[in-house]
């Protein structure tokens, strides 16, 4: 495994580690694990926890994906927590103004939490009332505001101080807390106690879900008893292919996580170990597959009750083969701009456990924007979710708005195995930077053998069509947006092959990647990410 310098430690254990986008939900997942709780039972309360001390990325008011692999089975589960949009609407409902961008109406069933129960139901060790303890801790006890959420809660005062709930929670006499500042949610922790007295199913048909009705029909959500009592998590089978030899495996739809797999299954026709890691050529191939593959992500990613997504081909080597024919390695392709691109999210979080056993979880889940909708809830303390901003409206596209119907998500967890085993897992927040990010941490664990704290903390890319309405002299193209911790020599030889480079500075491109690895000599590595508040254990 390749070492390079970083600004954190290599962090090492041999019974179990923990990655996540904050120090707080590290530790309880932590200390679960060292009180005998498995991965599943750690992966709760890392959840949990996450959704009170990092409340502008996710909570209960969010969807989540959970990518489960059991020792004892030998195999992997993905438990989704995909939540619809609410039976009240219809697609002529958002034909003038479009999709709300927050408020009241951007607001979709939560399903998070359904996901969450299933999965400690069928794999956890401990009892359920324990591993929701650090985040009823933390809700009472508050958290410390960080630079982190500083920044977050700067770029969206306006939006917190539209509600006068979420102004009370999240500010201080209306202006952005000073770092330090303890913000506490005694509300969310008397919801969090009754969940885990009487588990998710109170709050979508019991007395939270009463309180939850209640307090959204009087704040303008339409949402209604119904629509929450209808909630279930899906228990899918993982999508894998083979790269190099190693099986990945990635969340089905509504998940784009073969948007991922799809990218991979073009790099596998091209030697990328000739060259340098962050060289002009491994990123400019790894560019030009993303292209192919977010062309697919256009044509099918969907809801799959409601739409055909031909995974069989997408997933095949042969079509790899195809659309790997179709790159030139001598100059950029220039793909067409979307007629039409929703307000998707890029504010979530991810988090991975390992346990002694080898049982693991990979899992994201999310509010969509930064606090959501911005409507907090009173009597819950519930923070709302907007993911209803990532439909389509135009009637012939896949993900196309409808009452009932799950959104596609950006969301994917995905988990890399070896001779059966799991042997690394990784992900991040950044709606659809995150199969780009994704990619990269694929290729430098596998192609590389890159240790996780230095790929997490290496120059990053992003590739994007930025709009004209973008303020940026090449509005309409795809353009490369580049760490300039990247060398001159590579900038350059992206710009000869024909990519638009925008640079960005050191640790400000995309993404808060969290990442464990298995030692060679056994045990785990793990890394976290210094663009939020990622930390990582292990012991």
């Amino acid at each position: 495994m390749k070492t390079l310098r970083s600004h954190r430690p290599l962090i090492m254990g041999q019974r179990g580690a923990v990655a996540t986008n904050h120090p707080m939900a590290t530790q309880s997942a932590l200390d679960v694990l060292r009180q005998g709780g498995n991965a599943f039972d750690a992966a709760v309360a890392a959840s949990l926890t996450l959704g009170v001390v990092e409340p502008h990325m996710s909570g209960l008011g969010g969807d989540g994906f959970y990518h489960a692999f059991d020792a004892s089975l030998g195999h992997g589960l993905v438990y989704a927590g995909a939540g619809t949009s609410p039976a009240v609407y219809q697609h002529a409902d958002f034909k003038v103004d479009g999709m709300p961008l927050r408020g009241p109406r951007s607001v979709s069933i939560p399903g998070s939490l359904a996901a969450l129960y299933r999965m400690h139901e069928k794999h956890g060790s401990l009892p359920w009332s324990r591993v929701c303890s650090p985040a009823i801790e933390a809700a009472e006890a508050g958290f410390a505001v960080t630079h982190a959420f500083q920044r977050f809660a700067r770029n969206n005062l306006e939006k917190l101080q539209g509600d006068r709930v979420a102004a009370a929670t999240f500010l201080h006499e209306g202006s952005v807390p000073q770092v330090g500042f303890w913000v506490v949610q005694p509300a969310l922790a008397r919801t969090l106690a009754r969940i885990a007295a009487h588990g998710a199913d109170d709050f979508y048909r019991g007395e939270i879900a009463n309180q939850l009705v209640r307090d959204m029909q009087a704040r303008g959500v339409p949402m209604t008893r119904h629509d929450l009592s209808a909630v279930e998590a899906d228990e899918q089978v993982p999508l894998m292919v083979s790269y190099r030899g190693f099986s990945v495996a990635q969340t089905p739809p509504c998940s784009m996580g073969f948007t991922m797999l799809q990218e991979l299954l073009v790099l596998e026709h091209f030697d990328l170990g000739k060259y340098e890691r962050l060289s002009p050529e491994v990123l400019h191939l790894m560019v030009e597959a993303k292209k192919l593959a977010f062309a697919d992500r256009e044509r099918y990613a969907c809801d799959p009750r409601t739409g055909h997504i031909p995974l069989e081909k997408l997933m095949s080597s042969e079509y790899g083969a195809e659309l790997a024919a179709r790159i030139c390695v001598e100059k950029a392709l220039q793909a067409d701009l979307p007629a039409e691109r929703p307000s998707g999210g890029g504010d979530t979080t991810y988090f991975c456990v390992v346990d002694e056993q080898g049982n693991a979880v990979s899992a994201i889940q999310s509010l969509n924007n930064a606090f959501g909708s911005g409507v907090v809830l009173s009597e819950t303390g519930v923070t709302l979710n907007n993911r209803m901003t990532c439909w389509h409206l135009h009637p012939e596209h896949p993900n196309c708005f409808a009452p009932g119907k799950r959104v596609r998500h950006t969301m994917n967890a995905p988990m890399v195995l070896k001779d059966g085993k799991v042997w690394a897992l990784f992900g991040t927040p950044g709606a659809d930077d995150q199969v780009q990010v994704n990619l990269q941490m694929a290729v430098g664990l596998i192609d590389f053998d890159q240790d996780p704290q230095s790929l997490v903390e290496s120059a990053r890319w992003s590739s994007d069509q930025i709009g004209q309405e973008a303020n940026w002299p090449h509005g309409g193209q795809n353009v490369l947006t580049v760490e300039s911790s990247l060398t001159s020599g590579s900038v350059q030889g992206l710009r000869a092959l024909g990519h638009v480079v925008r640079e960005v500075n050191p640790l400000e491109g995309p993404c808060s990647v969290a990442m464990i690895r298995a030692l060679d000599g056994g045990g785990w590595a793990a890394g976290s990410d210094p663009r939020r508040d990622g930390w990582a254990a292990a012991y």
